[in-house]
């Protein structure tokens, strides 16, 4: 029996969706995944029995951003068991200490299996872990907090597979995080309730200004630097720095994704015919910043869950690294606390281009991987011999200094974005750009095929 045989095992018997016999149009398959986000926003706002309100051991911004958490209610664990199950799962494959052939659809379906039984066990601990936490009730109540959160879990999982089996567009996991950012941001700006961290100030942006503009006490200066100091500690509210700031970040980020680097090549099956094969210039995309912020919430959540039952030791140490892993809430703590402003810079920057490498060499864009996929399509480069190794060191010369770059970048629009306390945070909003541009990518293909259906025989769809 291998290691991941008993997650295989359990994910058998979780409920799963079949995939469709024949895919559904278009407009099916938009239908069901605006049913999905549906139910997920109910989830996202729907509070656990027996809680009045949104209580007890929620999670830091960051983490309720990537796993698209909403505290104290059905979504309370997010995405987190499935991000979190897919992220070991890649790394074990991919450091080959999984020995999992994902070419052979057997092994495809035991990893895929395995991964849904992971993402069940952890739903299981995270949610043990969260309803133990609210010792103000008794045991029976905080089994029921536990089945009710382990509940939700389940039903984003089943959603989550069940949109990637065909039935819907994209990933749920996207789909999830996009609904997660664009609440944030939206409550950022609108929001009208005068919470209680921002020392009774309202909170939302616009309801601000024109609260201030009623009492007369609008200031312009103010507008720029929203800041409620309070017995819990500070706090920094939506500003029009912050606004400005989600502006300029996504047109950035609009215009680097759309750069490409071409690599010319030849096909000789055509007679020849010259063309070029476009590699992004943001090669890894999201995906660096995507892992960091994954490993910091995870280590952020297990230091709430630590200090919770005051393990001794444990407790000290990932409350450390938990303080220097947690984002800038704004420029303006540079200021105040530089050290560990400078730290959490180090740590992205390392850690982003770490996993930039790392995921390369995992997802087959390495150079190895890109060469063996041209090769198997038949496709040349000028002046170089079909040679998996020549054309892996030629392809070497763009992909790595593309990997190590465009890491670079994302990480620095993400560190750069949360200095201005842009609504959403960094990590947010360069997720929300890039998911919001690969559903664009997916419904212009989806279209093309459907008023061209000779497409599908052409790209082997049918």
């Amino acid at each position: 029996m291998g290691p991941i045989d008993p997650f295989a095992k359990i994910g058998q018997f979780f409920p799963s969706a079949p995939r469709p016999i024949r895919r559904p149009d278009l407009k099916s398959r938009a239908l069901f995944t605006l049913l999905a986000l549906v139910i997920y926003l109910l989830m996202a706002t729907t509070l656990v029995y027996p809680l009045t309100q949104a209580v007890g051991p929620g999670l830091p911004p960051l983490i309720a951003v990537v796993f698209a958490s909403a505290r104290g209610t059905l979504a309370q664990l997010g995405i987190g068991p499935i991000v979190t199950a897919g992220l070991i799962m890649q790394i074990l494959v991919g450091a080959k200490l999984l020995n999992i052939d994902l070419s052979d659809p057997e092994g495809r379906r035991k990893f895929t299996t395995a991964q849904r039984g992971l993402a069940v066990v952890i739903a299981a601990v995270e949610a043990l872990g969260f309803s133990l936490s609210y010792t103000q009730f008794n045991i029976y109540l905080r089994i029921a907090i536990f089945l009710q959160l382990l509940m939700g879990a389940f039903i984003l999982i089943i959603l989550d597979e069940t949109i990637q089996k065909g039935w819907g567009i994209g990933s749920g996991v996207s789909l999830f995080i996009l609904a997660g950012v664009a609440r944030t941001i939206f409550w950022d700006i609108f929001s009208p309730l005068a919470a209680q961290e921002a020392g009774g100030q309202v909170y939302g942006f616009v309801p601000y200004v024109i609260d201030s503009l009623m009492k007369g006490t609008f200031s312009f200066n103010a507008l720029w630097l929203r800041v409620a100091t309070t017995p819990a500690g500070t706090t920094f509210l939506p500003s029009l720095t912050g606004l400005i700031g989600v502006i300029i970040i996504t047109l950035l980020l609009v215009y680097l994704q759309s750069m490409r680097i071409y690599i010319p090549i030849t096909l000789p099956r055509y007679g020849g015919i010259k063309s070029r094969v476009p590699l992004q210039f943001l090669y890894v995309a999201n995906i660096p910043v995507l892992l960091v912020g994954i490993l910091f919430s995870n280590i952020i959540l297990f230091n709430r869950l630590a200090s919770a039952y005051s393990v001794p030791y444990l407790s000290t140490f990932l409350r450390t690294l938990a303080f220097y892993m947690s984002p800038p809430r704004h420029g303006y703590e540079l200021l105040i606390n530089p050290t560990r402003v400078l730290i959490y810079a180090g740590l992205l920057f390392a850690l982003g281009i770490l996993f930039g490498f790392m995921w390369i060499e995992v997802s087959g864009l390495s150079p190895s991987g890109q060469a063996e996929q041209l090769i198997k399509s038949g496709l040349e480069i000028p002046g170089v011999r079909r040679n998996p190794k020549i054309l892996e060191n030629l392809l070497a010369k763009y992909i790595y200094p593309l990997t190590l770059i465009s890491s670079i970048i994302v990480c620095a629009i993400s560190l750069i974005a949360d200095l201005l306390g842009t609504y959403g945070g960094g990590i947010g909003i360069l997720l929300a750009v890039g998911i919001i541009q690969q559903y664009y990518t997916i419904i212009a293909y989806e279209q093309a095929l459907e008023m061209y259906p000779l497409l599908k025989k052409f790209i082997g769809e049918e």
